[in-house]
């Protein structure tokens, strides 16, 4: 029972918490990313994804997609099935570009309402007790091109719709647009950078007063309007990969780069204008059909509980893969917290391309 009310408490806090018009952590939900190869190499993968996984990493890589369409789809759950998190994205060529679209959602479901369980005399009557769920859903519209026919120069765009759901207490619409870049230098190099809601994604959140009041000790909840929105501010991640071919049979293809978030966070360098965390990765391919991967992420600078002593942590990940024909299925595991965490995640998802199937 504990369980359920710590439940219902942090969907409350998660979702509805409003008391400030910017939010740090505001839609962190679509910085978690999808498919398990950039999830494997702990998103080390800004210059060098080239599918339909690209917009939640970079969307200019949808341009590598050279003929034809592909199709994918990843599941995963947090903190012993707890949270689920699922992602369905296309992505068709056309004659000048290539565009995708995407629908993601995390959610925690099953919640148990307990606030009609007791009533003013004290007495308990677990036929009151209801569920409800608290999930986030975001449709990405993406494409991508290149700009003035330069093909050393890819640019991809998505343009995001975001709904938030707390069960019937309260919901949220969101809209933004990220801005991604990859540029093919001399030698194998590859350069990419992404700005994450560039323009700022706005939330507008409505409030069932009437239910809310349930929970807030009886009282009316009447936020106040600047209170009913919230502004998810700019994220930039820019990284830069090189491949190299140890044979004809294999390859390694790693790379390095910084998120920016441009708030005062637990980063390693953490200023009051932006805050900044190193990343790094790296693909092991055997014959473009058998990978390897490894990464590491979200270095932090925190406070140990137990001696008080200030600490770094980071959150590792490895992952493999298997390719047939125009068929790829991924797997990773990531550390889901900070500092040693006990808690892991696991991450299954599946591509499709039919330009494969066709070329075959």
């Amino acid at each position: 029972m504990m369980k359920k009310y710590f439940l219902l408490a942090f969907s409350l806090l998660f979702g509805i918490s409003q008391s400030q018009i910017i939010r740090k952590y505001s839609n962190e939900f679509l910085n978690i990313g999808a498919g398990a190869r950039g999830l494997a190499m702990g998103g080390a993968v800004i210059s060098n994804q080239n599918d339909v996984y690209s917009p939640m990493w970079n969307p200019a890589g949808l341009m590598s997609i050279d003929r034809d369409w592909q199709g994918a789809a990843m599941h995963a759950e947090y903190f012993e099935s707890i949270a689920k998190y699922d992602y369905l994205a296309y992505a068709k060529v056309m004659e000048e570009g290539v565009f995708g679209v995407s629908v993601v959602r995390l959610g925690v479901d099953n919640i148990l309402n307990t606030t009609q369980m007791i009533d003013s005399e004290g007495n308990i009557d677990y036929d009151k007790i209801t569920k409800f769920s608290q999930s986030d859903y975001a449709a990405i519209l993406s494409y991508a091109f290149h700009p003035g026919g330069n093909p050393n120069l890819d640019v991809g765009v998505n343009a995001k719709i975001v709904y938030r759901n707390v069960g019937k207490f309260a919901n949220g619409y969101g809209f933004g647009f990220d801005v991604g870049a990859i540029y093919k230098g001399e030698n194998g190099w590859k350069f990419g950078g992404m700005v994450r809601d560039i323009t700022t994604t706005v939330n507008f959140w409505s409030i069932n007063q009437k239910e809310l009041s349930t929970v807030v000790n009886g009282e009316e909840f009447n936020p106040a309007p600047k209170d009913k929105m919230e502004l998810t501010m700019p994220k930039l991640n820019v990284g830069a990969s090189k491949l190299f071919e140890i044979n004809s049979s294999v390859y390694v293809l790693p790379e390095a780069g910084i998120n920016v978030d441009f708030a005062k966070t637990a980063s390693l360098i953490s200023t009051d204008f932006a805050s900044i965390s190193p990343y790094a990765g790296a693909e092991l391919g055997y014959q473009k059909m058998i990978f390897v991967r490894l990464g590491i992420n979200r270095f932090q600078s925190i406070t140990d509980i137990e001696d008080l002593k200030r600490k770094v942590s980071f959150q590792p990940s490895a992952g493999i893969g298997i390719r047939y024909r125009g068929l790829t299925l991924d797997y990773a595991i990531t550390n889901s917290g900070i500092g040693g965490s006990n808690f892991f995640s696991n991450f299954f998802s599946l591509k499709l391309d039919m330009g494969e199937f066709r070329n075959d």
